[in-house]
């Protein structure tokens, strides 16, 4: 089956962006940079295994929330780590683990026990968890998991 790839549009700032996701994440590569007249054209990279283009093609398009990146995360550190490093810097936190980078691209920050606790057959259990994700930008996990027993 061939490999999916996401393909990002930047005005000017593909080298920019690769070098601050590849900060951003621990196990992350270059894996080729494209110059025509001494301008960078595109970029490859990976993400903890997840290869990405991004391509300086002018301000004609702009991310929005349509398009997104899910991170499911095993704990709250994860969390912490990546809402820091992703809204610095003129990034900004959104509801409900969702928040926008600096360039305006749009990421979701999950634990992954979350969707365990959201389709728990319990309908209250559930309720808890997604009245309380509501209340937050940021996930907590401690939070969550109080809601879910009840607490």
């Amino acid at each position: 089956m061939p490999a999916i790839t996401p393909f990002l549009w930047f005005d000017t700032q593909a080298e920019d962006a690769m070098h601050f996701y590849t900060s951003v994440y621990e196990h992350s590569k270059v894996v080729s940079v494209n110059r025509a007249e001494g301008r960078v054209m595109s970029v490859t990279f990976e993400l903890e295994g997840q290869r990405f283009m991004a391509l300086n093609a002018g301000p004609l398009f702009k991310f929005s929330e349509a398009i997104s990146f899910f991170v499911g995360c095993d704990t709250q550190q994860d969390i912490d780590r990546l809402w820091q490093k992703l809204t610095a810097d003129g990034g900004a936190p959104g509801r409900c683990g969702w928040l926008k980078d600096k360039f305006g691209l749009s990421w979701q920050i999950v634990p992954n026990t979350l969707g365990g606790m959201i389709g728990d057959k319990d309908a209250a259990k559930s309720k808890r968890v997604v009245d309380a994700m509501l209340q937050m930008e940021k996930l907590d996990i401690t939070r969550l998991r109080q809601a879910y027993d009840g607490e």
